[in-house]
């Protein structure tokens, strides 16, 4: 089952298990997800999943909570570039609904769904933990606070 790991993402699984002690394999869940999940394309299958699980030597549920739970983790396919929107109350206060809307015209699509040519998949998120520079979004792993339409046009443009 571990055959779906690459030897890359063996060494970095390993060196983040260096920080724990040696019988507390599960803290190192949400990095080995990371892990396979960028190497397969920014989504995880259920097979790189169950590798995870069964190279920590940890249950496969436990794999899965941390898969679903976070929003970081996607478990099907997405676009070149993620943008993640964050619709929780502060960005809500901030004209969050706004950019929400923009955005879905500007790319003709909807939350949780990817434009035809594979380029962006739109993603409500709970928390960004950007309040004080509502709204905010984060296209892959870069943030953007104090977004506005014109804004998002102008990183979109950057993007195409």
């Amino acid at each position: 089952m571990t055959a779906v790991l690459s030897y890359q993402a063996k060494q970095a699984i390993d060196s983040w298990l260096t920080k724990f002690p040696p019988e507390q394999k599960q803290s190192a869940v949400l990095y080995a997800l990371q892990v396979v999940q960028e190497e397969n394309g920014g989504w995880l299958t259920e097979a790189l999943m169950n590798a995870v699980a069964a190279y920590l030597g940890i249950p496969k549920v436990v794999v899965y909570e941390v898969a679903t739970f976070y929003s970081m983790f996607e478990l099907k396919p997405v676009g070149r570039y993620k943008i993640s929107i964050c619709t929780n109350i502060s960005c809500m206060l901030r004209g969050s609904d706004e950019i929400v809307s923009h955005l879905k015209n500007r790319l003709g699509i909807n939350l949780g769904e990817t434009t035809e040519d594979g380029h962006f998949t739109l993603k409500e998120v709970e928390c960004l933990a950007a309040c004080g520079g509502a709204p905010a979004l984060q296209i892959n792993r870069i943030y953007y606070e104090d977004i506005t339409p014109d804004r998002i046009d102008s990183i979109l443009a950057d993007l195409e």
